[in-house]
């Protein structure tokens, strides 16, 4: 054992030589829970937030030095460096001397546009880059696993800007922006969250990261010359006040405008509190965000504290305290409470040489210096992991790398101040309420009032219209035919008509000056093709088109349409006669269907009534043949309630009380309908509808220069030679009267508008069958014009005055003879307008027989039980006593003695027994001596 003992403590000797010669060799040092560890941060430390982090940063690092809690010992040890207001290249020069000194994170940089550089060492040497001011959505990609963004990332930002222009209804806005990583990405994801809320951004301006006040200047005059009025204003805080200071010389901010600044004029406002008031007035109305952070007991001290902070740590004077400087803060106790439970798994932290680097060995720039962090990705882990609640709120990463709770507060420029109109959550979107308040009562999507540019409350159009003097080019139809909707006066730009005048009465309800100018479309010998003159809209010949324009499904993917201010589907027109009165005029109130049924109810009613009377009453008795004469007698009597038979029974009566009802509701619409065809004129053609005319073999016309022509050969499938183009009334009229065999149409299909202009003074023609599409007629506009929704608004505002009407009375003339058609079934009564009816009836007939069965089984089932005698044959047996008077059974009843007979002992002769004896006693030679006798049988028996 103790040879066996003494091996182990050798080799275990070895072992600890060999491992420490192993990392001799490999230049890694060890240590135990470090007393010190490296952390470093690059910063502008004149910009605004640069400054107020360089602060927030030192004070943060001495409340985790001071105690003794939250490292259990370690101190960090930070070193700053300034990478100057361009955050170019001096700044990633910077960034490179950290990697020389064993540096386990970085906090920034401060700048985008450097982020993605940095992010690219940091990947190499694996080191954590922490940044809470580098605000580029792209920055989360899986390009820069290292970088860890501790503040909100622009697409929040940019949602939030997408949702104020959903609420305000605003359609586009114009993104004025710097053109590097930072502002380029910012808009990008700006369109994307514009693109959910179906808006846009309709003109893009970039600007020169170095730019100028003559940059400025010139980028402002091509936005001034946009139709849209909203702006967005993505800008570094060096040169966005100079933006906004160049907009108002040149008369931008004002009424009109509306301005929009991310949060980097939130940022300037919070922290310069001594700005001029000359800036301030030339700002006023803006809309700028700011990150919102919830309050708490935490945020209230630090900020209680912040002027004593900036008094003993700046040198630039006091300052305020932004937003960023609150993340600057939660960034250094993120990064302490993820080093601690570093160390607590890891307990040391090491570093090695780039084997990549060693090329460069010997030269200036010592790259062969900087060292790789071994368990880099170990506190990255830890970082990621993080879970506590600073000054901002809770600190908590998402999957995707973003900071849990993203919200903004919206707020508007006034005075000499700010003032917060609302909140921003991507949970509960736009709202009055902070998001960490909000609750499921709350109302949410609602802003407070705005003061906007010019001193205004009244909302901001969005757009204007030729803002550089330019006139509206206006298409307009030269038509030959129904000139009433659009005729050009001479040759002249100067038109008239039903559409112009609808156009010019909602221009005049517009809030704006709209200039414009007609221009002729067409040679005006044949209609122009409406579809050619709606594409000179997207090539930029026409802005508008106005005239008799139908708005179909292909040409809204050429146009914007505005509201239809004339409902005009398809119609079939044919030539009609009329139709005369015949000898058998009398069988066309109802269809054969209906004259069918109605005659078998007849019938029905008949047979139900007999088998209900026929054991009781005496006058549904006898032979068969005077049964059937008696049941059909009846039935058909009752259509002129002259039945004599009587009916006894309750069963009977139910049926009879019913059908008498129907009867006479079928009295009363054969008498209308048959009036109503013997006094009204009635028209006939043999074309009944599109349905009959797509499956003849006739030529069709139709109006030359419309749709009408593709319509029907690609809907109805008729083929293209059968249709015949026509460019005016009198063509309709003459290839009508002409008809197929002498080279005309048998019909024409045209909008229903024209055609009851057509038929206004010709009344040889009519339309007949249905209207086959429901259309309409608008004006058209180029796609996502703001004039489209305006206009449609203002002809919606014509439709509710009564104004679209009166117009319509002046120019249309009311139609006189288009009839709605062959109206020889339009009278006829069918039998659907009558099932209810008859259903009524025949569920009373059938509950009838029904309950006579079951009246049937049981006096037989009475009689079978007082019966001895066997039955062989029960079916034969009950219809024999179905077939049986109800008196004989009641003699039956008699001589059983039963006490129903000595209840009844009366009477048990029907009258016709009694006339019958009554006539053989008149007979016999006896009458004198037998009369008694008979008495005595009618009274006894």
């Amino acid at each position: 054992m103790c040879r066996v003992q003494s091996t182990m403590n050798i080799l275990w000797i070895l072992f600890m030589l060999f491992y420490n010669w192993l990392l001799f060799t490999t230049g890694t040092s060890v240590s135990k829970r470090p007393d010190v560890v490296n952390i470093g941060a690059i910063l502008s430390f004149n910009s605004s937030i640069g400054k107020v982090a360089k602060v927030a940063l030192e004070a943060a690092v001495e409340d985790v030095n001071s105690n003794p809690v939250v490292l259990s010992g370690t101190k960090l040890k930070l070193a700053m460096q300034d990478s100057k207001s361009s955050g170019g290249f001096l700044g990633i020069v910077e960034a490179l001397r950290f990697m020389e000194n064993d540096t386990v994170a970085i906090i920034g940089p401060q700048h985008s546009v450097m982020a993605h550089v940095v992010s690219h060492i940091a990947n190499e040497l694996q080191v954590p880059l922490l940044s809470f001011a580098a605000t580029d959505p792209t920055l989360n990609s899986l390009q820069f696993p290292y970088f860890v963004r501790t503040t909100q990332s622009d697409l929040f930002q940019m949602a939030t800007v997408a949702d104020i222009v959903r609420y305000y209804e605003w359609q586009d806005v114009i993104a004025i922006y710097v053109d590097d990583d930072h502002g380029r990405n910012g808009v990008a994801a700006l369109g994307d969250k514009l693109a959910d809320n179906r808006c846009k951004i309709s003109y893009k301006a970039p600007l020169n990261p170095k730019l100028s006040r003559e940059d400025i200047t010139k980028t402002l005059v091509k936005v001034a010359l946009m139709e849209s009025r909203i702006i967005v204003l993505h800008i570094y805080a060096t040169w966005g006040l100079e933006v906004l200071d160049a907009a108002w010389d040149m008369g931008m901010m004002g009424s009109g405008y509306v301005w929009i600044a991310t949060d980097w004029l939130s940022t300037v406002l919070d922290t310069e509190s001594s700005l001029p008031s000359e800036a301030m007035d030339r700002m006023q109305g803006v809309l700028t965000l700011r990150m919102h952070t919830p309050d708490s007991e935490l945020k209230r001290k630090f900020v209680s504290g912040w002027s004593n902070l900036t008094a003993a740590k700046s040198d630039n004077g006091l300052f305020g305290l932004n937003s960023y400087g609150l993340y600057a803060y939660d960034t250094v106790m993120l990064l302490a409470q993820a080093l601690d439970a570093f160390l607590n798994q890891r307990e040391n932290i090491s570093f090695s040489n780039d084997p990549s680097l060693s090329e460069f060995r010997g030269g200036n720039l010592h790259f062969d210096n900087m060292s790789i962090f071994d368990e880099g990705n170990h506190l990255l882990n830890s970082i990621l992991q993080v879970n506590i609640t600073g000054v901002t709120g809770q600190i908590k990463f998402t999957s995707n790398g973003n900071l849990m709770h993203p919200a903004y507060e919206v707020i508007n420029v006034v005075g000499k101040g700010m003032r917060t109109i609302g909140y921003w959550s991507n949970s509960s979107r736009l709202s009055v309420v902070p998001p960490e308040k909000l609750n499921t009562g709350t109302p949410s999507d609602h802003l407070y009032g705005v003061i906007w540019p010019g001193q205004t409350t009244q909302k901001p159009r969005g757009w204007v219209f030729s803002s550089n003097g330019r006139q509206l080019r206006v298409g307009v139809p030269n038509l030959v035919s129904f000139r009433q909707f659009v005729f050009r006066v001479g040759n002249s730009d100067i038109f008239h008509g039903y559409c112009i005048e609808v156009f010019l009465a909602a221009v005049e309800l517009l809030p704006y000056a709209l200039p414009y100018k007609f221009i002729p479309f067409g040679d005006g010998h044949s209609n122009p093709i409406k579809t050619d003159l709606l594409y000179n809209i997207t090539t930029g010949d026409f802005d508008a088109v106005v005239g008799d324009i139908t708005i179909t499904t292909n040409r809204t993917k050429m146009v914007d349409f505005t509201q239809p201010y004339i409902e005009s589907g398809l119609v079939v027109v044919a030539p009609v006669r009329k139709l005369h009165s015949s000898a058998w005029a009398f069988l066309r109130p109802f269809t054969p269907m209906m004259w069918t049924v109605t005659g078998i109810f007849f019938l029905v009613v008949g047979a139900v009534v007999w088998v209900l009377e026929r054991r009781t009453n005496d006058d549904f008795q006898g032979r068969p043949r005077k049964q059937f004469v008696t049941t059909v007698w009846f039935s058909f009597s009752t259509l002129f309630f002259t039945h004599r038979e009587k009916v006894d029974s309750t069963l009977g009566r139910l049926v009879l009380i019913i059908w008498l009802f129907a009867v006479l509701i079928l009295n009363s619409s054969y008498t209308a309908s048959l009036t109503s065809i013997l006094t009204v004129e009635q028209l006939s053609s043999p074309v009944k509808g599109i349905e009959s005319l797509a499956t003849s073999n006739d030529p069709i016309g139709y109006q030359n220069g419309t749709f009408i022509d593709s319509y029907l050969t690609e809907e109805y499938h008729i083929q293209k030679s059968r249709l015949v183009p026509l460019n005016s009334a009198e063509e309709y009229e003459r290839a009508l009267k002409d008809g197929p065999q002498k080279g005309g149409v048998s019909a024409v299909v045209d909008m229903r508008a024209y055609m009851e202009l057509f038929l206004s003074t010709r009344c040889d023609f009519s339309i007949v069958g249905q209207e086959f599409t429901k259309m309409g007629w608008g004006f058209a506009f180029p796609r996502e014009s703001p004039l489209a929704v305006d206009l449609s608004t203002a002809i919606l505002k014509l439709s509710e005055n009564g104004e679209l009407q009166n117009i319509h009375d002046k120019w249309l003339t009311r139609k006189a003879c288009s009839s709605e058609g062959a109206k020889q079934d339009v009278d006829r009564l069918p039998l659907k307008s009558f099932w209810g009816l008859f259903l009524l009836c025949g569920s009373a007939c059938l509950l009838a027989l029904l309950l006579f069965i079951i009246k049937m089984v049981r006096q037989y089932m009475r009689r079978s039980g007082q019966s001895s005698q066997s039955q062989s044959a029960p079916i034969q047996s009950f219809l024999a006593f179905v077939k049986e008077k109800e008196e004989d059974d009641n003699r039956m009843e008699l001589e059983d003695g039963q006490s129903r007979s000595k209840r009844r002992p009366r009477k048990m002769v029907s009258n016709r027994r009694v006339r019958e004896l009554d006539e053989s006693v008149n007979d016999s030679d006896h009458a004198s001596v037998c009369g008694g006798n008979v008495n005595e049988v009618h009274y006894v028996v």
